[in-house]
């Protein structure tokens, strides 16, 4: 009964209500703005409550120290969240939608934006995107005339070291979207952005089975959880 109710108590001690009203994460969103708080309060705020031992801001801040990340923490597979302790199907439901939302959000700002011309949004959009698979993931961006998003398509699926991908089947889709103009990209899940030579042969197929119908491709990005590399940029394009 005493173990108990000391449980009970080191457990309401970690409740956020408990806190100084200007210490609670979503008054002080309130009354400063969303800038004053950090990554772990932001979370919070999402995941309402916390584990036995753990608020919300204490659990906010392991997820994202056992991740490595924010981005990484809102792309992990369903069975890597639910192996920590406290997340379950509805938590995991809530992150997979936070990380959903915000990759809609930046492809929006994409389809506003003169897309080539803004290449900060295009990489932030690509990490968020495919930065932290744990499998090859290919990705095309179709562009139209001023080179803004019509559309964003993840063409091809892979193992951890290989994905299958067919330059005429892209190229047909970018008829079918009346593209112009399109910024391919895939990742590296072994953390090395560095391109391998079956990349640079796939880059000079795609562009070949591209400039047959007069559509450009701009860039191919290579992306890993860190870092980033254009083939424009390192001139291999």
């Amino acid at each position: 009964m005493v173990n108990e109710r000391r449980r009970k108590k080191a457990h309401q001690n970690h409740t956020i209500d408990r806190w100084p009203k200007l210490e609670r994460p979503r008054e002080k969103l309130a009354t400063n703005g969303a800038s004053t708080l950090s990554d772990a309060e932001l979370l919070a705020i999402f995941l309402r409550v916390g584990v036995e031992g753990q608020s919300a801001v204490d659990l906010a801040r392991a997820l994202i120290s056992r991740f490595g990340s924010v981005r990484a923490l809102l792309s992990a597979p369903s069975d890597e969240l639910n192996a920590v302790r406290g997340i379950g199907p509805a938590k995991i439901a809530q992150l997979h939608a936070i990380g959903a939302l915000t990759q809609r959000a930046l492809a929006e700002e994409l389809r506003s934006t003169a897309s080539f011309d803004s290449p900060d949004v295009v990489r932030d959009y690509l990490k968020l995107l495919i930065g932290t698979r744990s499998y090859e993931v290919f990705v095309c961006l179709y562009l139209d005339a001023r080179h803004c998003l019509i559309r964003a398509e993840e063409s091809s699926h892979g193992t951890l070291t290989h994905t299958a991908v067919y330059p005429q089947k892209i190229a047909r889709q970018a008829l079918l979207c009346n593209a112009v103009a399109l910024i391919v990209a895939h990742n590296h899940p072994s953390g090395n952005a560095e391109p391998s030579p079956s990349d640079f042969h796939l880059t000079k197929q795609l562009q070949a089975a591209l400039a047959l119908f007069d559509i450009r491709l701009l860039d191919h990005f290579v992306v890993s959880a860190n870092s980033i590399m254009s083939f424009v940029e390192q001139k291999m394009l």
